[in-house]
Order: C-alpha cells, then structure tokens, then sequence
C-alpha cells in the first residue's frame, strides 16, 4: 500500500480568510441582544477556541438557553455579514504551492458545517484539498488537541509527517498538545510575541509571507 504524503494541516478562519473580525462582530451582536453586552477586544481573545467554551466564558457561565441562543445569534449575524468574506492575501496561492510540492493540504478547522460551507466557497480550492475537518468531528475544539489528532487521522499521518498553520495562541496550543509543529500567521490580529511565546516554530505575516518563505519554514522539513 502506498504510503500517505506529509500533509499541511491549515485553520482557515484568520489564516487562510479573512473572518476573524466579522466573528467578533457577530458575537457582540449577538451579546447585546441577549442583554450581556461584552467589550470587543475580551471577543477577539476568544477567537479560535471552541466556540462553546467561548460562550461560556463570555456569558460567566450563563444557563444553556441563554447559551444555545447566543450562539443561534451569532449564526444569524455572520451569515448576514457573509458577503465580506474574502480568502486572505496569498491564501490560495499557497494550498495550490502546498499541493503542487506533493504534499497533502488538509482544512483542519472546527468550524460548524454552515460556517464551513461559505469558507470553502470563499476560498474555492477544493479540488485540491485531501480531507476536511468541522466541529462535527469534535466535542471539544481548541486549546484542546482532539481536531488537530482527527485532522492527522483524515490524513493518515503520523505528527512527525505534518505541520499546522494556523493565527491563534489556541491554535499554537493544540498544536503543541497532539506533537504537530505549528507555523503561525499574524493574519489573525494576534501579535508575534505572544504567538512565539504559546510556542509557535515559526511566525510570519500572512498566507503570502508563508509563501514567499516556503523554503526555509517548516513545510520544507516535509519534502
């Protein structure tokens, strides 16, 4: 049996398009219709963790109705701000080098299937993507490794045979709890030191960045 190419595991939100500030737009919305108005910048902090431990904190721990409709709500706004997504510079000029150097290019991401769904259509690259993840995959998403594990297993690889990209210190954080080296990008709004502190290998702008340095990051490890 053949043997499984190394595979580039990537987030997509804040990484590879451009949503991570349309998210924090649609959770404050969201928040203040359920009369538990929270500041912006305690909801970009969240972003990228598991979307429903981001609730709970933001809401102190609020009952599960109060949860379940906070989260409805959020749904509702971002699918309304939906038509500002756009894939980030270099974004698809780096899945088509990732795959074009043999290796598998994987979305590994625990985003629901809807949100999922306009995400792909953003970035139209699904041709050449090996597997998919979403949060049907996981109970738990980031800081907790399990997505990253299933991304890995979609794959048929090994830690040691891949690389994660992704823009979050939760992102860096599951990385390093399922042995993946993570590469991070600044895309996000996250700042580098902070990103080098969680423990990323490498740290660049953005997708185009990645791009342009391909040979002297990570990704070149895998050839």
């Amino acid at each position: 049996m053949e043997k499984p190419r190394p595979a580039v595991l990537f987030d997509i939100d804040g990484t590879l398009v451009d949503s991570n500030y349309l998210h924090v737009h649609a959770w404050q919305q969201a928040f203040d219709e359920a009369g538990l108005p929270v500041q912006a910048w305690h909801v970009h902090r969240s972003i990228g963790m598991d979307g429903s431990t981001l609730v709970d904190e933001l809401s102190n721990g609020a009952d599960d109705d109060v949860q379940k409709r906070l989260k409805d709500l959020h749904t509702r706004h971002y699918e309304a701000s939906a038509d500002l997504l756009k894939a980030l510079p270099g974004a698809r000029d780096l899945l088509h080098r990732v795959a074009d150097l043999g290796l598998q290019v994987v979305l590994a991401t625990s985003a629901p299937e809807n949100e999922l769904a306009l995400l792909r259509k953003t970035l139209g690259c699904d041709e050449i993507v090996s597997a998919i993840t979403s949060s049907e995959d996981v109970d738990q998403a980031k800081p907790k490794p399990d997505i990253v594990n299933v991304a890995l297993e979609k794959a048929g690889v090994t830690a040691q045979q891949a690389v994660f990209i992704g823009d979050t210190v939760w992102d860096v954080e599951a990385s390093a709890r399922a042995g993946v080296p993570c590469i991070a990008v600044l895309s996000g709004g996250v700042s580098r030191g902070e990103l080098e502190t969680a423990g990323a290998a490498a740290v660049f702008d953005d997708a185009q960045d990645l791009l342009e340095h391909l040979d002297g990051s990570p990704i070149s490890a895998l050839l």
